[in-house]
């Protein structure tokens, strides 16, 4: 069984068991949270496409860290203007484990 979720503007393809990293959600190491934005659940045999959502189908995860990723540079430069600027950035994360998909 599998469920596209989305989370942090994005969306992903979940099983049970799945670990990924998603934008940083508000929770504590080893707390659950549900996701609700649920777009698609199939059984293997049987898919129920939302429009948007799924009504009445969550996915239950569990919080195994929070983090930053890698550093990304961003340089700007404007060619004979004597401009140039250099930043970084580095996003926040939570990696989530999913503990099982609930639909009706």
């Amino acid at each position: 069984m599998y469920a596209v979720i989305k989370t942090g503007g994005k969306q992903y393809r979940v099983a049970a068991g799945d670990k990924l990293k998603v934008e940083k959600l508000a929770g504590d190491v080893g707390s659950e949270i549900t996701l609700d934005k649920v777009l698609l659940v199939s059984d293997g045999e049987n898919t129920t496409i939302g429009a948007p959502l799924v009504k009445g189908a969550s996915v239950q995860a569990k919080v195994v860290s929070h983090g930053r990723g890698d550093k990304v540079l961003i340089f700007k430069m404007r060619r004979r203007k004597h401009y140039r600027k250099t930043q970084g950035h580095r996003q926040s994360f939570t990696e989530i484990q999913i503990e099982k998909i609930a639909a009706k």
